[in-house]
């Protein structure tokens, strides 16, 4: 059980809310602007010591104003607590980089760039880490087409690989399951 009270981190911190889910699952809503001071206080402050960042993951909430979700997990050794902090961004919006918080940030926030591309300022080396450098689009966004922008054939006359730009027949769709 978590040792921490949450009523005081709605007083102390810059957040919008606080969930708690199962009793022992903690989600912090913040905005982009504050998520260093959050994430600093929570590592820092003796009575949370959110010493770990064990993941970060971005969401793609197409439909929304602010697109993208990115969840950063923090464990507390010491309280033996987890906590995800969660900000709301959208296709525009500069993301500031953990890194100087949190070291082991500047893998995943570059897997977040490569997938979803949402950009992180003061990134020290944001650049694609799981597609090649000219492949186009973001995969995990989910109005990337399936068979991506870009369709790989052999040239028989030629005798090399070609790259040729996939035609869609139909635009985007969104279903609905409502009757």
């Amino acid at each position: 059980m978590n040792k921490i009270n949450f009523n005081y981190l709605k007083n102390v911190l810059p957040i919008y809310q606080v969930l708690v889910h199962n009793k022992d699952e903690i989600s912090i809503i913040t905005s982009n602007k504050n998520l260093l001071y959050v994430l600093k206080y929570l590592k820092q402050h003796i009575n949370c010591q959110y010493a770990m960042l064990t993941c970060i993951s971005g969401i793609d909430l197409l439909g929304l104003s602010h697109r993208f979700c990115v969840a950063y997990d923090l464990l507390s050794l010491v309280n033996n607590a987890r906590m995800r902090v969660k900000i709301y961004a959208n296709e525009v919006t500069l993301v500031n980089s953990s890194v100087s918080v949190y070291h082991n940030s500047n893998w995943w926030e570059r897997e977040i760039w490569d997938m979803f591309g949402i950009y992180f300022r003061n990134h020290p080396d944001l650049r694609r880490i799981l597609t090649d450098y000219g492949f186009e689009g973001y995969p995990l966004r989910k109005d990337f087409p399936l068979c991506g922008y870009m369709e790989t054939r052999y040239n028989f006359s030629g005798g090399k690989l070609a790259w040729d730009p996939v035609q869609f027949t139909q635009e985007f769709r969104s279903f609905s399951n409502a009757n």
